[in-house]
């Protein structure tokens, strides 16, 4: 399977836990709010790129049956998963990006400052879920 990246819509409670982007030279859209992810490393498949980017974003272990969604657009997928709201507690930040926050995934939806493309996914999973 041919992909180069993937991402996790992870819900914390009713929240939303997403990332602030760096101002790295060159990185796509510096400053803005992304989802946990990143590029695929060797033969990984989707889930496990996700769920591997996740972890050492955030730190969490989010398990593959947690799984809710899966979504591909272009060569990147989008998979969604719920975790109980306790689980922020476990949250530990990797040091890429600026930072991270929760928010309601309708603010997410309407922040200029969201991905474009990840905002109309997220609107996408709301609408099917």
């Amino acid at each position: 399977m041919s992909f180069s990246g993937a991402k996790l819509i992870l819900f914390l409670g009713a929240d939303l836990l997403v990332l602030r982007r760096d101002h790295t030279p060159g990185i796509p859209w510096p400053g803005f709010l992304d989802f946990p992810g990143g590029g695929r490393e060797g033969a990984e498949t989707p889930e496990a790129c996700a769920l591997r980017e996740t972890c050492e974003e955030v730190g969490l272990v989010v398990p593959d049956a947690a799984l809710v969604w899966r979504h591909q657009h272009g060569d990147n997928w989008f998979f969604a998963a719920h975790l109980p709201g306790a689980t922020v507690r476990e949250v530990r930040f990797g040091g890429e990006g600026e930072g991270w926050l929760l928010m309601r995934p309708e603010e997410f939806a309407a922040r200029d400052d969201a991905i474009p493309h990840f905002r109309d996914i997220l609107r996408l999973y709301l609408a099917q879920g």
